[in-house]
Parts: structure tokens; sequence; C-alpha cells
């Protein structure tokens, strides 16, 4: 069976190597495509790929007429959000690559996907070091009670921190809040410095040229530490089997998950 996608911001940096992508695979296909700056062509003709032969729309509303089984989502923050409803409100389950959305925007998108009887599967990153990142984290902090997190992005990058620290800082959460020997309000200096309190975790925000995306979570004991480190190279190519995944798997349940590895199964061993 062919799973039908609409794919918002498909000719970005993560969305064009997403496009070429689904144009390998004997599953899934594009039907129709979101980009303000190409719409009215066709995408193959954009992205150089024969194989893609949906329109591209100028707006999500407007690639939503075309039926699809799954609305990918893969702008910016500021129009993720009406875009995933109006996937919702049109019948479609829908994954979440764009980050910058809060846990409140989460919410409220609960609900309606519940409503609608449609899955939501949002992924900070669909790289896989990252999510064996979030697993080894959440095993650490079990046992390690104190970590800060630290954010690494291009000074171009407008959110922070990005949805790959979000979404660490939130997973976090449901196990412990980290602790601090020295509570904020007791710091003495510009307590900024110490960073960002995002749902019980620290995070310290860094936007520089020279980085594409990078995660960092330190964990601290009496006389060691614990670092657990993902850095993104130039290329987006790491994402597209994780896409992939989030998309052959969103009609799987009802509702919100968060993580690729809500749809996986990374307790079994392979041989």
């Amino acid at each position: 069976m062919t799973i039908h996608v609409c794919l918002a911001g498909a000719t970005g940096w993560a969305g064009s190597a997403l496009s070429r992508g689904i144009a390998q695979s004997n599953d899934i296909e594009l039907v129709a495509a979101v980009s303000r700056t190409h719409a009215g062509r066709i995408l193959g003709d954009v992205l150089t790929e024969p194989r893609l032969t949906c329109s591209v729309y100028a707006t999500a509303e407007e690639a939503l007429a075309q039926s699809c089984d799954v609305f990918f989502e893969y702008t910016k923050p500021e129009s993720a959000k009406a875009n995933i409803i109006a996937a919702l409100q049109h019948g479609a389950h829908v994954v979440v690559g764009t980050s910058g959305l809060s846990d409140a925007d989460y919410a409220e998108i609960a609900t309606i996907a519940e409503q609608q009887q449609r899955g939501v599967l949002a992924v900070g990153n669909f790289a896989l070091t990252v999510v064996l990142l979030q697993k080894f984290a959440e095993i650490a902090a079990r046992y390690i009670p104190q970590w800060e997190i630290i954010d690494y992005a291009s000074d171009a990058k407008k959110d922070s921190p990005s949805g790959t620290v979000r979404e660490l800082a939130f997973r976090l959460s449901r196990i412990r809040e980290s602790e601090m020997t020295v509570p904020l309000d007791q710091t003495q200096g510009v307590v900024e410095t110490r960073g960002a309190r995002m749902t019980g975790s620290q995070v310290h925000s860094i936007r520089l040229p020279g980085y594409t995306i990078s995660a960092e979570i330190i964990f601290g004991m009496d006389d060691q530490k614990l670092t657990i480190r993902h850095d993104a190279g130039s290329s987006a190519q790491p994402y597209v089997d994780g896409a992939l995944l989030a998309i052959r798997n969103a009609h799987t349940f009802i509702g919100l998950r968060r993580g690729l590895d809500s749809v996986l199964d990374l307790t079994r061993v392979q041989r």
C-alpha cells in the first residue's frame, strides 16, 4: 500500500533531501508540496528529480486540497502550528520535523489529534545518533541526579533552544528534575549565565558560525562526569532514513507522541 504524503518545506535544506528520499522509496509518494518560493511549479523541476511529479503550492491549506495520508511539517515555527492543525482537520496524520514549538503548543495539538482520531509524531531530530543520545540520557538520569544541557547551532538559527534539545529536556522531565547544589535564586552575580530552566533542566544555547546542530548533556557526580554528545555534519542526509520511518509509522497510533523512538523498538537486540 502506497502512503501519500504532503510535504511542507519540500525545497528547504532538510525538505529537499527528504523529497529525494521519497522519490527513491517504493511505498511512499509525494502528492503535494509546499514552498512559497517555488509555488506553481512541479517539484521535480525545482529539485532536478523527474520522479517527483507533484505540484508545489504556496500554503499548506492549498496543498491539503490534495488528499494525503500523512502531512509532513518541515517549515518554520511561526507557521508550523497552524499547518499541523489544518492537516489534522483535513484528516491526515502528521509528522513534525519543525523545531520551536512549545510544550503548550503540543498540548493543544494533542487535544486536536485525539478529537480527529489521528496521530501526530513530533521528532526534534531524525538522526539515529540523536535517538540514541536521548535514550542513553534517560538511562543516565535514573542514576545521576545532576546534569546540564548545551545546545549548539549556527548563528542564523532563530529558535532557541533547538528542537533536539527541547525534546531532550522534555523527555528527562518525565524521569526527574535535575538537582542543583546552589539554587538559582541563591546565585551570586548574573543569574542568566546559569542558563534557562526548561522542564527541570538547565539549558545553555550557543549560536555561532561553524556549527550545524550539536547537542551535549553533561552528567556530574563527585569526582566523575559523563558526557553524551551528538554532532551533525553539513548534509541533511542523516535525517532522511529517520523521516521515512516516521512517515511509515505515523498511522500506527492516535494522539501525540514525541521522539522517533516512540515508534521504534530499541530494546530488541538484532543479530
